[in-house]
């Protein structure tokens, strides 16, 4: 799983036919500070994710074992919405908080 922020969405309106009724994100990658790093990924959507929202993404056949894109040529999902994490246990991220 790697830790991304949702950068923004990607509207594709011919596809696979397989892949009708997905949602596509941008994802930005991060490091365990929060800070931007690598690269950016479009990620099928099986949470309901929105922009600014700090998400686990898994890639691979991984992208394909959520029920949202079993047997869906998907190469990420996002499969989770992060509420916080804390390193050493000092917070590091909580979501709504804007510093």
């Amino acid at each position: 799983m790697i830790l991304a922020k949702v950068v923004g969405t990607v509207v594709a309106s011919q596809k696979e036919p397989s892949m009708d009724g997905l949602k596509f994100l941008t994802l930005q990658q991060v490091d365990i500070e929060g800070k931007a790093k690598g690269g950016f990924v479009i990620a099928a959507d099986a949470m309901g994710a929105g922009a600014g929202e700090m998400v686990l993404y898994a890639s691979g056949s991984s992208a394909r074992q959520t029920k949202v894109t079993e047997n869906r040529p998907c190469d990420a999902v996002v499969m989770a919405i992060v509420d916080n994490w804390e390193i050493d246990g000092k917070l590091k991220y909580k979501k709504g908080r804007d510093d």
